[in-house]
């Protein structure tokens, strides 16, 4: 009878350890549940941060376009008054001295 009385107590022993380790177990994955939760969030947290950049660099390389073109706009009109101004200034200079004469 001893030796049946002690394999009881030895898998008392045994469902109970078993019971801790499930325990255990189930208080991980409700951890891990909350931990996936929070990185969840995170992660939608960082898209729509992304969105709000990605639409804000298109509007700055939109205005940088922009300023470059008037830029480029602004340099042509300058160098072609230059280029007349360098054409027109000999023409009626040599005018002037034509007529003087």
């Amino acid at each position: 009878m001893e030796n049946g009385h002690s394999r009881l107590q030895q898998a008392q022993q045994d469902v109970e350890e078993v019971r801790e380790i499930m325990l255990d177990n189930l208080n991980k994955a409700s951890e891990r549940e909350g931990k996936l939760g929070d990185l969840e969030n995170r992660a939608d947290q960082l898209l729509e941060q992304s969105k709000v950049f990605s639409k804000t660099a298109n509007q700055v390389k939109r205005k940088t376009q922009w300023e470059n073109l008037r830029l480029k706009v602004i340099l042509g009109v300058i160098v072609g008054v230059i280029v007349l101004v360098i054409i027109i200034v000999p023409v009626v200079i040599s005018s002037y001295n034509n007529t003087s004469v």
